[in-house]
C-alpha cells in the first residue's frame, strides 16, 4: 500500500466518514465564531470586535478538546488499518541461460626501459674530451669520455701492491701451517715409526715414520723379446705366490722395451703388474706371473719379488714443539690426517687474518681499477645517453654519477594478475596500452607463480613489455593496461551473487548453487555450516566454475540451462519504499 493511498483511507469517525483535512478543522473554527486574523483583517474605519465572552471560551476549548481525540484515533487507525511499517524480504532469482563471458586483467604501472647503466666516478678528476651529447643512441663499446685522474691512477698501483704483498705473506704462512700439521699425502700404512712424545722440540727434515701404500702391490718381470707386441696394457696374468701357496690376479700395468741380456744370452724387456692387496700381500713376497699368448702360456725369464706401490718417508718441514702425536707401526691412515702437530695455535689466528687482508685488497684494486677505467669509459650497453654531467676542461668531483645510458627500444612495465585469473595468463599474450590518451600495444613478457598478499589479497607480478624502437613510449610516466585472460563466447552462466562458497560435511568445501525445487534434488549436497540469508525452498547443488568478469561466472557442471536459482533478498516494507 502506497504512502498516498494510506493517507487517502483514513476516516475521520467523529465526522461520519468523510475524509480528515485540515480544511475541515478551519471549518470547525468559524463554527465556533473563531477566525484567523489572516482570513478577516479589520477594515479601516470600522469599530473593533467587542471581547470575547465567557460562553465563546468554553465553545473553543471543547472544539480543540474534539479535534485532539480526532487525531489520535486517526493515528491508531492507521496502525491498525494501514498494516506493518516493518521490512519485508524480497527473494531474487535467476535463470541458468547460455552467454559469452570475458575475463580481464586491467590496472596501471609505471614505464621504465629494459636495460639501463650508470657510471660513476669514485676519485676526482679532470675532464679531457667529451665524445657524446645527451640524447644521442650509442653502441657498447663507444668511447664515452676521457678524464684526467692522478688520484685514480695513485689507488690502482697502492692496492696492486697491498695485494702482492699480503699474497706473499700468505703462501709463507701456508708452507709453514703444512709443516705444523704433518699429514700423509696418500692412504696408506705407516713404517719404522719414531717414538714422539709430546712437549719435545723436534728439529726440521726429522724423519718420522715411513708411509707405504700397500693397498696395491707391483711386480717387476721379464720376458723375451720373442713375445715382443704381444704383451700389452691391461692384459691380465695369473700371478703365483709360493708363500701363500695360491694365485691372484694381476694386471699388466706398463711395458718397458728395455734390452736386458741374461747370462744365457736372451735379450728381455720388462713388464710391470699391479695387484690388488686382498690384505696378505706384502713386501718382498717372491710372485711369479704368467700370461697367456695365443692359447700358450708364457712365463718369465724368473721370479720376482712383490714390492708397494709407493713408499715415502715422513719429514718434518719445520722446528717446533710437539703438541701431539699419533704415530704407530702398521697403522692405516688416510689422506689429511694429522700425524704430528707442532706448535700451530698461533699460526691459524695469523693464517685467518692473513686471508682477511688479502680479500680486502682485492676488492679494493678491483674498486681502484673499475674506477680507473671509467676515466676513459666506453658504453656499457646498446641504448640512448639519458644523462651526461661532463663538459671538456671542468674538474669532477668524487662520488659523481658522470653518466647515464638506457636502452629504451624496449620498454617494460610492471603489472599484477589476480588469483582468479593467474592460471588463465601465459608469456606471449597481447596487451592494450594507453599513455594519456595514445594506444600502444604491448605483451606479457613474464608472470611470476609467487603472489604478494596485501589485505588478504593474492596478487601474481606480471611484466609487460614494449618493442618501442620508434621511441614514441616515453619511460617513467604512467600507463593503464588490459588483456583479456580468457573468453567463452556459449557457455552457460550466473550472476556471481549466485554461487556461494560452502562447507561440505566431509570437511571439504566447494562452490553450489540453491536450486529451487519442490523437494531435494538427487545431487543435494550435505553441508556441514548453512548459508545464512537462503529461504526455504531452495536446496544446495554443488557446481564447477570456470572464468569470470565482473557481474557472471561461467558454470562448467552442476546445473543445466533453465534452472532456477536463488540469487539474494532484498528487503522494503509494507509501502514498497
Amino acid at each position: 500500500m502506497g504512502k498516498e493511498q494510506y493517507m487517502s483511507e483514513v476516516k475521520d469517525p467523529v465526522r461520519g466518514g468523510e475524509t480528515a483535512s485540515e480544511s475541515d478543522g478551519a471549518s470547525a473554527a468559524v463554527e465556533a465564531g473563531v477566525v484567523p486574523a489572516a482570513a478577516a483583517p479589520a477594515e479601516i474605519g470600522k469599530p473593533k470586535r467587542p471581547p470575547m465572552t465567557p460562553k465563546k471560551k468554553k465553545k473553543i476549548i471543547r472544539w480543540c478538546i474534539i479535534g485532539g481525540v480526532t487525531l489520535i484515533v486517526v493515528i491508531v487507525l492507521a496502525k491498525v488499518l494501514g498494516g506493518s511499517a516493518e521490512p519485508e524480504a524480497q527473494v531474487v532469482e535467476d535463470t541458468v541461460a547460455y552467454n559469452s563471458i570475458t575475463s580481464t586483467v586491467e590496472g596501471s604501472g609505471i614505464t621504465k626501459a629494459k636495460e639501463s647503466k650508470t657510471i660513476t666516478l669514485t676519485t676526482s678528476g679532470t675532464v679531457q674530451e667529451v665524445f657524446v651529447t645527451e640524447g644521442q643512441q650509442v653502441a657498447a663499446g663507444t668511447p664515452l669520455f676521457v678524464i684526467d685522474s692522478e688520484t685514480a691512477r695513485t689507488a690502482v698501483e697502492k692496492a696492486r701492491k697491498d695485494v702482492n704483498g699480503y699474497q706473499k705473506q700468505l703462501d709463507t704462512m701456508n708452507k709453514d701451517i703444512a709443516g705444523l700439521n704433518l699429514t700423509p699425502p696418500f692412504a696408506g700404512k705407516l713404517m719404522d715409526t719414531e717414538k714422539l712424545n709430546v712437549g719435545e722440540e723436534i728439529s726440521k727434515d726429522t724423519k718420522v715414520a715411513t708411509l707405504v701404500d700397500d693397498r696395491t702391490m707391483k711386480l717387476q718381470q721379464y720376458y723375451s723379446y720373442a713375445y715382443k707386441g704381444d704383451i700389452r696394457t691391461g692384459q691380465t696374468a695369473n700371478v703365483s705366490i709360493p708363500a701363500l701357496m695360491g694365485s691372484v690376479t694381476g694386471t699388466v700395468s706398463a711395458v718397458h722395451m728395455v734390452d736386458r741380456i741374461s747370462t744365457e744370452g736372451s735379450q728381455l724387456f720388462e713388464v710391470e703388474f699391479s695387484i690388488k692387496n686382498p690384505g696378505t700381500l706384502t713386501k718382498d713376497m717372491v710372485a711369479s706371473a704368467v700370461l697367456t699368448v695365443g692359447g700358450e702360456s708364457v712365463y718369465p725369464y724368473e721370479s720376482g719379488t712383490l714390492d708397494y706401490n709407493r713408499t715415502i718417508d715422513l719429514k718434518t718441514t719445520v722446528g717446533g714443539t710437539i703438541l701431539s702425536t699419533s704415530l704407530l707401526d702398521y697403522m692405516d691412515v688416510t689422506p689429511g690426517q694429522v700425524l704430528v702437530k707442532i706448535d700451530g695455535e698461533d699460526s691459524d689466528n695469523e693464517l685467518f687474518t692473513l686471508e682477511q687482508n688479502l680479500a680486502d685488497a682485492q676488492k679494493t684494486l678491483e674498486t681502484a681499477q673499475e674506477n680507473m677505467d671509467n676515466c676513459s669509459a666506453v658504453a656499457p650497453i646498446d641504448g640512448t645517453v639519458m644523462g651526461l654531467a661532463l663538459t671538456a676542461g671542468e674538474d669532477v668531483a668524487a662520488n659523481t654519477t658522470v653518466i647515464s645510458i638506457a636502452d629504451t627500444s624496449t620498454i617494460l612495465i610492471d603489472a599484477t594478475v589476480d588469483e582468479r585469473n593467474i592460471s588463465y595468463v601465459q608469456a606471449g599474450m597481447p596487451v592494450d596500452l594507453d599513455q594519456w590518451g595514445t594506444p600502444f600495444m604491448g605483451t606479457v613478457e613474464s608472470v611470476s607463480l609467487n603472489s604478494k598478499v596485501t589485505n588478504g589479497v593474492a596478487a601474481y607480478p606480471m611484466v609487460i613489455s614494449v618493442d618501442n624502437s620508434d621511441g614514441s613510449l616515453m619511460s617513467g610516466s604512467n600507463v593503464t593496461y588490459s588483456l583479456v585472460a580468457s573468453q567463452n563466447d556459449n557457455c552457460l552462466t550466473l550472476p556471481i551473487q549466485s554461487v556461494k562458497n560452502a562447507q561440505f560435511t566431509d570437511g571439504s568445501s566447494g562452490y553450489v548453487v540453491f536450486v529451487k525445487a519442490d523437494k531435494a534434488p538427487e545431487n543435494t549436497a550435505e553441508l556441514a555450516v548453512p548459508v545464512d540469508g537462503v529461504p526455504d525452498g531452495y536446496y544446495p547443488v554443488p557446481v564447477e566454475i570456470g572464468i569470470s568478469d565482473n557481474y557472471n561466472v561461467e558454470i562448467k557442471s552442476g546445473v543445466e540451462e533453465g534452472t532456477t536459482v536463488f540469487t539474494t533478498t532484498q528487503m522494503e516494507n509494507s509501502y514498497g519504499w
